[in-house]
């Protein structure tokens, strides 16, 4: 009998891919923002320029979306179905538990329906 140890990896790029699409799956969510930015450290770090961030951290995850949400939509009820959905598919995805969850409004589409 073989023992087939494996290690997955996944890329930090992959995971904020991940976390995007589950928060634009999201009703009420137009889209991602950019998030807020101290130009002065803004090109020491890339990640300023993302609409998501991951960081992992002794194998847990903390996520931070930054979303764009439509004018009608209630801002708690999606902020929370946007953790609750960014929690699920990432940990169903990759197995690895995902500790914290932070969504921030960036933005309020005021375009029409």
């Amino acid at each position: 009998m073989q023992d087939n140890n494996t290690e997955l990896t996944v890329s930090t790029e992959v995971l904020e891919k991940m976390a995007e699409i589950a928060a634009c799956e999201v009703e009420g969510v137009v889209g991602l923002s950019k998030k807020n930015i101290d130009i002065k450290n803004a090109f020491k770090n890339m990640s300023a320029f993302k609409g998501v961030t991951v960081e992992t951290i002794n194998g847990a995850m903390s996520v931070n979306v930054y979303i764009v949400l439509s004018k009608k939509a209630k801002m708690r009820e999606t902020a929370e179905a946007v953790q609750k959905n960014v929690k699920e598919k990432i940990q169903n995805m990759t197995g690895t538990a995902v500790t914290k969850v932070n969504v921030t409004v960036a933005d309020v589409d005021n375009k029409e329906d």
